[in-house]
């Protein structure tokens, strides 16, 4: 075995907080390889990112390595013991020797700084002066990671950007003085699945041409399988297990292991769909006849969000709008649940005419709109209790006793404790809120709930949580969903029928298992295609039914 490019044995990490230290990582021990990909997984809070941090001396203030060893094994410099080192020998090391590709580029690149001069950053740092060499450096780096006309890219800012070119920017800026470990942090969490793949097969082939290490850290272990060569997973800061990737997934050792792989949508069956039928001769509840929406902009023609789209929603039932970033998902859901007004078209909820509301304020009872971000959505400084009534103050409903009762009754509809009523938004995990969200678009009892990628932001086995109590939900309230998505394997799990998005138009519609199994267009197999850990299903399916 060779030498690793960067060793951890046993290391610890703490905070310090208001309640005393927090213990985040306990005992990690792990290997990266130069020319390898190690995967660090496990759920939110069971610090892998403390352990990325640590890798590249990015701790919070709050935050200090209480034991163990990590070296970085560099081919000229030798080895460093990173542990205690001065932050003038980090700043060093960074960019030249360790690197790192962040979450959310969004808010990693400097909104004011054009792309070219982000990329150029880390150049600066490091000593270079000359400027032409500079900017034929950041253009040979743009063009490096796939991104069309660099030169007038390097003149754009972020938001001129799509997310994906936005996290190939970072790449290349990651990229400039060809790193010997790379540090991706969930670096495409935030991507639809075909971009997430693009950018994932983009950091193998670097990797692969410049022999560089990888910790790669994700909450999937399908997405790990793909792309890495071993994994080790996190609980709770502790190690779980490690191994192979194709081991780990196909034959796992701890139950934690195997939780995660049952939790992941693209590897197993995690919600036991009932088939939602229309009665005979029941009419749909949603409606949607040549959807037509344009955006005017002064001095430009207009832009079409989404043209032509039909399709009937039956009652009790749930209908998908998958497609890539950009293809008009979320303008057709917020059209249906009343929040815009189409150009063209027809969009009937029951016996409401969306597109001519007379009351938009009493279509709120009717139809409600779960968003992505529930920590947005809800108002920090109100209390859950407060935040569940406020729909019901609105409209009038109750005494003040009964809707306490029924914020309790709300809160216990989703499993959680009528205590948290008591609580704000910041005191919750990212499921609890996103939970809070949900009963707060059920407490007013509407027909119809919009769900805008409600899922997509959590970790798997809260995500898989979630889907079983949207699930439930429907089955007991006969509650009808759109549910919008770029996760075709988190569709598969939930949807009866799905409408398939590109560009704006509808390239492919009908029930969920004829469009997944034979899939009509090209877009749709591409956008299959994309679902990580394909190579390991056969194998997974196979396990399941001999342990059966």
């Amino acid at each position: 075995m060779t030498t690793p490019l960067l060793r951890i044995d046993d290391l610890a990490v703490s905070y310090r907080t208001g309640r005393g230290d927090f213990t985040a990582v306990d005992g990690v021990s792990l290997e990266v390889q130069a020319g390898r990909t190690t995967a660090l997984v496990g759920e939110s809070g069971s610090g892998k990112s403390t352990v990325a941090q640590s890798a590249i001396g990015l701790l919070a203030g709050n935050g200090r390595i209480t034991r163990g060893s990590m070296v970085l094994n560099e081919r000229t410099g030798g080895p460093t013991q990173l542990v205690g080192l001065p932050e003038r020998r980090w700043r060093g090391l960074r960019g030249r020797c360790v690197a790192l590709i962040p979450q959310d580029p969004g808010t990693s690149l400097n909104p004011v700084a054009t792309v070219g001069a982000s990329v150029a950053e880390a150049l600066r740092i490091h000593g270079w002066k000359d400027r032409r060499k500079i900017e034929a450096r950041v253009l040979e780096l743009l063009e490096r990671v796939d991104i069309d006309d660099p030169e007038r890219r390097a003149r754009q800012y972020p938001h001129e950007l799509s997310g994906g070119m936005r996290q190939r920017v970072l790449i290349a800026a990651a990229l400039g003085l060809e790193p010997e470990l790379i540090i991706a942090d969930e670096p495409t969490s935030a991507l639809d699945v075909t971009v997430q793949r693009r950018v994932l097969d983009l950091i193998d082939r670097l990797r692969e041409e410049s022999g560089s290490g990888v910790l790669f850290i994700t909450h999937d272990l399908a997405v790990a399988a793909d792309h890495s060569d071993e994994i080790v997973v996190m609980r709770g800061g502790r190690v779980e297990e490690t191994g192979r990737s194709a081991e780990v997934l196909t034959a796992p050792t701890a139950d934690y292991t195997r939780a995660l792989i049952d939790d992941a949508p693209s590897l197993a069956r995690i919600v036991e769909r009932r088939p939602h039928p229309a009665g005979a001769g029941e009419r749909p509840l949603v409606e949607v006849r040549g959807l037509r929406q344009e955006y005017r902009a002064r001095g430009r023609d207009a832009f079409v969000a989404v043209d032509d789209v039909s399709f009937t929603v039956a009652r009790g039932s749930t209908h998908a709008l998958v497609g890539e970033s950009g293809s008009g998902k979320t303008t057709t859901g917020r059209s249906i649940a009343g929040l815009n007004r189409p150009t063209a078209g027809s969009i009937r909820v029951g016996d409401t005419e969306v597109t001519d509301l007379r009351s938009p304020r009493a279509f709120r009872r009717v139809a409600q709109l779960v968003y992505q971000n529930p920590y947005a959505s809800l108002d920090p400084r109100q209390t859950i209790g407060r935040t569940l009534a406020e729909p019901l103050d609105n409209f009038g409903i109750g005494t003040r006793q009964e809707r306490a009762r029924r914020v309790a009754e709300h809160l216990e509809l989703v499993a959680l404790a009528p205590e948290i009523a008591h609580r704000r938004p910041a005191e919750l995990s990212g499921g609890q809120r996103q939970r809070v969200a949900i009963a707060r678009a059920l407490i007013l009892e509407p027909e119809l709930v919009v769900f805008d990628e409600a899922v997509s932001a959590l970790d798997v086995t809260v995500q898989a949580q979630i889907l079983r109590l949207l699930a439930r939900l429907q089955d007991e309230l006969g509650l009808t969903y759109v549910f919008i998505s770029h996760d075709l394997a988190v569709v598969r799990q939930i949807a009866d029928t799905v409408s398939v998005l590109q560009r704006g138009r509808q390239v492919e519609h009908g029930p969920t298992d004829q469009v997944f199994d034979a899939p009509a267009h090209p877009y749709t197999r591409r956008l299959l295609d994309a679902i990580p850990g394909a190579a390991f299903r056969p194998a997974l399916s196979a396990h399941t039914q001999e342990d059966a």
